[in-house]
């Protein structure tokens, strides 16, 4: 079903670290208290049109771009609102909107962190209609306001609303639970490719994790194009 089609295995060439957020006692992947049932796996809905949708809807950039920017990222983790504040929006104006490279969100929450799945949920079905970098940056941006609540949820309604997806819809598809295979699923596969905190960046076949700076993040975004061959920017 996973349309992010990236060679986890082949980013293992090259790791390179910064601060970042780490799994608290236990690996991601080895964390399941909120996972969901095995007969709700991503490939027993591969032609649901729901995560058809919300996996194409996290995909930024010319589809005829060769290089690929991954970022696997926790909506709470507070490193990863950081690299966003920092860096995210450069990313975008010099490497996306000139056809340079696509750019892909794997969800990667931790399990210290109470309300990463549920932020992690309310991205995925805003995806849905095809908001979901506006929702992403709408969760990054209010990280302090909701990351410690009980309960989280009227503050991701009203974020919903002010991004401009059908709340009704969106909410149908939150109390679902229907994006929780395709949530997991990215955060089992980055894991077993060896993704180890949030945020990481795989590009070029080298991952790259924590907070890495713009300067420091375009040298290696810029050796990716060379050898993908990708056309100049226009």
């Amino acid at each position: 079903m996973q349309k992010v089609q990236v060679n986890f295995g082949a980013a293992l060439l090259a790791a390179v670290f910064f601060s970042g957020c780490k799994p608290a006692g236990s690996t991601p992947s080895a964390d399941r208290a909120t996972q969901p049932a095995a007969s709700a796996s991503p490939a027993n809905n591969a032609n649901d049109p729901i995560l058809i949708a919300a996996d194409k809807g996290r995909i930024m950039g010319d589809s005829s771009a060769k290089t690929w920017v991954i970022v696997a990222s926790d909506f709470q983790c507070p490193y990863c609102r950081q690299w966003h504040s920092e860096s995210y929006q450069p990313l975008v104006d010099q490497y996306v909107r000139t056809g340079k490279v696509k750019v892909a969100y794997i969800n990667f929450p931790l399990g210290q962190h109470q309300n990463a799945v549920p932020a992690a949920q309310a991205a995925m079905c805003a995806s849905v209609q095809n908001k979901f970098w506006q929702y992403h940056d709408a969760l990054f941006d209010s990280q302090e306001k909701w990351e410690s609540m009980p309960q989280p949820r009227p503050l991701l309604d009203s974020l919903a609303r002010a991004v401009g997806v059908d709340v009704a819809t969106w909410g149908k598809c939150v109390d679902s639970d229907k994006t929780l295979p395709l949530i997991f699923a990215d955060r089992d596969r980055a894991a077993a490719g060896g993704v180890q905190s949030t945020p990481s960046f795989l590009i070029g076949g080298q991952v790259i994790a924590g907070v890495v700076p713009f300067a420091e993040l375009k040298p290696v975004i810029d050796s990716a194009i060379a050898k993908s061959g990708s056309a100049p920017s226009r």
